[in-house]
């Protein structure tokens, strides 16, 4: 670290470590240069900006310790792939309440690609349109527009006990509605 004056105050200057065209200079550059690919490939497979922001931190945070910036861009970028498979498995398991075994390969949406983000809603609004009213109400109560499970049992008129369960059952349903369509 330096000081430089500038305009009578003194001020601390930090020197800008060089990045090697294969290595990271430190973790702001592994940040900067793999938010938007992890945030948009993250988004494409749970279509929604808050779970995909909150999932999005949670790679990084995730692959704060276990990484080194010793090792090549490619494999930073690789160990952020598998952590955010790892990521959303876990998301996955917790929202649907069941083991997810296998998640489609992250590298199909392409880091700058617009196309990671833009079929995510439509498969929603499709696997929405089939399920019963009682049961997209509660998910878009939930998940659309981010209401508590308190605040969606008053809206719907019944039990909070009442709206954990139309919630688990029609994730259930909607699951099982994503595979059908998959095939």
């Amino acid at each position: 670290m330096a000081a430089q004056r500038e305009g009578g105050a003194l001020r601390v200057v930090r020197p800008v470590a060089a990045e090697s065209d294969d290595r990271y200079s430190d973790w702001e550059a592994v940040y900067r240069d793999n938010a938007t690919w992890v945030y948009r490939t993250i988004f494409a497979r749970v279509g929604n900006r808050a779970d995909a922001e909150d999932l999005t931190a949670e790679v990084f945070l995730a692959a704060l310790k276990p990484l080194r910036l010793s090792v090549t861009k490619a494999e930073v970028r690789g160990y952020l792939r598998a952590t955010a498979r790892t990521v959303l498995a876990a998301h996955w398991r917790e929202t649907l309440g069941r083991e997810v075994t296998s998640i489609d390969d992250l590298t199909a949406a392409a880091p700058d690609s617009e196309e990671a983000i833009s079929t995510a809603p439509h498969r929603v609004a499709q696997v929405f349109e089939t399920l019963p009213e009682h049961y997209r109400k509660i998910l878009d109560l939930r998940f659309l527009q981010g209401r508590s499970i308190k605040d969606s049992a008053v809206a719907l008129g019944v039990s909070v006990a009442n709206a954990k369960v139309l919630q688990h059952r029609a994730l259930r349903l909607a699951a099982q509605v994503n595979e059908q369509d998959k095939r």
